[in-house]
């Protein structure tokens, strides 16, 4: 079975510490994640905040999770309401990537552009010859 992970990370603030906020919010959000559907979740402190990685099986459970007013709740109320919320699809924290990161190639090879002598175009004038006037008469 494909599951489709989220995880919700929670910072510390000024005030008030992230573990704080899961001490008070944890029974509410795990008992709505298994409400909906969660076939997995779990908790892990950090040093900068917690982490809540949950599973559900399709995109419905989260989204009904998510439209809970308990659940909007408990997120309106973390330490830091203005930097301390990060909500986002797969998994969080360490978790690392399923496939190790190669080094990106310099943009344009580190190197710089090689200099080119300018296009030298030459320029000939027209002689000009002055119009008569009308009775004939020339410059």
């Amino acid at each position: 079975m494909d599951l489709r992970w989220w995880s919700i990370e929670v910072l510390d603030g000024t005030r008030s510490s992230a573990a704080r906020w899961r001490e008070s919010h944890q029974e509410t959000l795990v008992s709505a994640v298994i409400a909906f559907g969660a076939r997995d979740w779990d908790w892990r402190l950090f040093r900068w905040g917690v982490l809540f990685e949950t599973a559900f099986a399709d995109e419905s459970g989260w989204a009904s999770f998510r439209e809970l007013p308990a659940v909007r709740a408990a997120l309106d109320a973390v330490p830091d309401p203005v930097n301390g919320l990060l909500i986002y699809p797969g998994r969080g924290g360490s978790a690392g990537s399923l496939q190790p990161r190669r080094p990106r190639p310099v943009t344009g090879a580190g190197a710089a552009e090689i200099p080119r002598e300018p296009v030298r175009t030459r320029v000939t004038l027209a002689v000009a010859e002055p119009v008569p006037t009308a009775g004939g008469v020339t410059a």
